[in-house]
């Protein structure tokens, strides 16, 4: 697998947001699973900070990689809880795939795709709550 993708799931998973930030290039662009973008390293730190603030112990566990030039598709599973609730009802583990494009050994494209409705679902809940 690639290096940099490799490090950057490895970032992600121990949360280490310096780490994320710093395999990102500038101009850094984020795909959700809506198509909707988040453009450029900066603005792409708040949101990990504010994601693994919901889910802290979000997950990636890939099964399969396939390369081709500079771009990585992966697959697997993501996962977590929200706000390390130990209710059941507020984990989940879902199928996800993920497309990332290398430009000078930084990860300057990370699209996500994922069904998210079970956790923005858990969100929405808590959000009426709080």
């Amino acid at each position: 697998m690639n290096r940099v993708v490799k490090c950057f799931i490895n970032a992600i998973n121990d949360h280490d947001i310096d780490r994320i930030a710093s395999l990102m290039s500038n101009d850094h662009i984020f795909i959700d699973a809506h198509g909707r973008e988040v453009i450029g390293r900066d603005n792409m730190k708040n949101g990990w900070i504010a994601y693994f603030k919901w889910f802290p112990d979000y997950h990636i566990d890939m099964a399969d990689v396939f390369e081709k030039s500079n771009t990585v598709f992966l697959t697997g599973f993501v996962q977590g809880s929200y706000m390390n609730s130990t209710d059941t009802d507020d984990h989940w583990r879902l199928p996800a795939a993920w497309r990332a494009v290398i430009q000078n050994d930084r990860i300057a494209l990370w699209q996500v795709f994922a069904d998210t409705k079970i956790p923005f679902e858990i969100i929405q809940r808590h959000s009426a709550f709080e």
